[in-house]
């Protein structure tokens, strides 16, 4: 199921803010997790503020009077080498020249939605600046979406403009007709489509004048709504970071390529991408300005880790969030790495493991992953699920967002993942994270990767079955007498209640854009619900 989530227009913004004006001393970049954690209090915010006129603007001032240094604001890089240098002076006069035309030959208002749904090409940054300045609402989505998906979405928000490149325009209209609020398009392509505006020639209209009066956003003011499942990034550099999901046609022969040729010093991916940069068997990747890594959002094996630390000389720090809540968690540069950890809780979240009613539980306690939210609701955490009120009350437990996850905490306030609620299975009595025995089906050789799943069972009511993608050398083997192997093998790594009694060899898994394993699918699948 998907949702939409409303987002405060200070989401993301704070850490942007955090670049200029330092948090006060006593909050400073300390973990938020545990008994007496401080908290993010209210004068902390401004009470009006516009990310486009306060941050872009004001670093394109500081260009122009000779402050700021030559370096770029955006720097993009295509898959096949081509490259884009704006610096915040362009980005401040393109973004006021979409923003003009999003107020005028498009008739949008502040609070209208606009549907983006680009690649993550250069265009998508002024359309998201060009939204921020003029109040307008927008809503972020993958490239891989079908028309039922764009219908969904735009009759929800109920969007009055989308933009989007030529290969979707078909989708759109195929469903426009079912969206009576959509009432305008703009297409961002190398040529026309009827119907559509040309956003590129818009914008070079020399009638396109600056715009000097951006909307003050109050706190409480939506900024942009994303759908729970996900958007897709591709990859792009900004400044000295490169920031990277998994794509279906991914090539981590070009990011080991970026990584050895541009000054990148961070890295953030998904865990699909290390891992497929590890199995190019590269000689050298010992990257010459790398410095941190960066991963979330699937587990890596422990072994994963090591052999990226073994071979490029860096550690891997891990990192926890949600659609609604950005990053919430994380191993950062000064912190002691435990490996399989989440780390600790950061700014402005004061995270802890708490039960279905909402109680702080106890170090080393299975319990919900919870962000407080009373007595205030902190900035970067969502507003609300669009148009679903009981989808929202759903999850506030207490004085907490449950996040719908399982994980422990232990003494020290380091956060341990243990699967989504609804990954969980039960077993004769027995709950088992599908994460403790994929990890001990990886060890064995003839695992490539797995997914583990409940499935039913007439006398145990659930078992755990594992779904296998083979590597080459052993597809042939007899199969019945692989199974034995794999599960007397997972009873001596772990504990033995945890084997997987139903086992099935599978060509490859189901998985989300950004490289997620759909489980959620594959239980269905076994609970005949598919």
């Amino acid at each position: 199921m998907q949702w939409l989530v409303r987002f405060r227009v200070l989401w993301g913004v704070h850490r942007s803010l955090r670049a200029l004006h330092p948090a006060p001393a006593h909050l400073g970049c300390q973990p938020l997790t545990g008994v007496g954690a401080p908290r993010w209090s209210d004068h902390d915010m401004p009470k009006e503020f516009n990310f486009a006129s306060d941050v872009m603007d004001y670093w394109a001032q500081m260009e122009k009077e000779g402050k700021r240094g030559p370096g770029p604001a955006l720097w993009w890089i295509s898959t096949q080498g081509e490259e884009v240098k704006w610096n915040f002076r362009d980005m401040r006069d393109l973004s006021c020249r979409v923003a003009n035309i999003l107020t005028g030959p498009c008739s949008l208002q502040q609070g209208d939605h606009l549907a983006l749904i680009l690649p993550r090409v250069p265009e998508w940054w002024l359309v998201a600046l060009g939204c921020i300045r003029t109040g307008i609402v927008f809503i972020p989505g993958t490239t891989q979406l079908t028309s039922k998906d764009i219908l969904y979405r735009l009759q929800v928000s109920n969007a009055k403009a989308i933009v989007t490149t030529d290969s979707l325009a078909p989708e759109v209209d195929a469903v426009a007709s079912e969206c009576p609020a959509l009432k305008s398009k703009l297409l961002v392509s190398d040529h026309s489509l009827h119907g559509w505006l040309d956003l590129q020639s818009l914008i070079n209209r020399k009638l396109m004048q600056l715009k000097t009066s951006d909307v003050l956003w109050c706190l409480s003011d939506p900024g942009w709504i994303l759908a729970t499942v996900g958007a897709l990034f591709e990859p792009w550099t900004a400044g000295s970071t490169l920031f990277i999901h998994h794509l279906p046609q991914f090539d981590p022969k070009v990011i080991i390529k970026v990584l050895f040729e541009y000054p990148i010093t961070h890295c953030i991916a998904a865990p699909t991408v290390f891992r497929m940069i590890l199995q190019q068997k590269v000689a050298n990747l010992r990257f010459p300005t790398l410095k941190f890594c960066f991963t979330g959002g699937e587990s890596l094996l422990i072994q994963e880790f090591e052999q990226w630390k073994k071979q490029t000389g860096i550690l891997l720090h891990e990192i926890y969030g949600q659609s609604e809540s950005g990053i919430t968690c994380g191993v950062f540069q000064e912190m002691k790495i435990k490996p399989g950890s989440l780390g600790k809780a950061i700014s402005p979240f004061d995270v802890q493991i708490i039960d279905d009613k909402g109680n702080v539980l106890p170090p080393n306690t299975e319990g919900n992953i919870g962000i407080r939210i009373k007595p205030t609701k902190p900035v970067g955490l969502f507003m609300y699920y669009e148009n679903n009120p009981q989808k929202t009350a759903a999850v506030e437990c207490g004085d907490f967002y449950n996040c719908g996850d399982k994980a422990t905490m232990d003494a020290e306030g380091y956060i341990w993942f243990l699967g989504r609620s609804d990954d969980l299975i039960n077993a004769s009595g027995y709950r088992i994270g599908p994460a403790e025995v994929e990890s001990a089906l990886a060890e064995h050789p003839a695992v490539a990767e797995s997914a583990v799943v409940s499935s039913p069972d007439p006398t145990r009511g659930e078992v755990v079955k594992a779904f296998v993608v083979l590597n080459p050398p052993f597809q042939s083997h007899d199969q019945d007498q692989l199974i034995k192997e794999l599960q007397q093998h997972v009873k001596t790594v772990t504990a033995p209640y945890k084997y997987p009694r139903k086992v099935e060899f599978v060509p490859e898994l189901p998985k989300t854009v950004t490289g997620k394993i759909k489980r959620a699918e594959l239980r269905k699948k076994e609970f005949g619900q598919m």
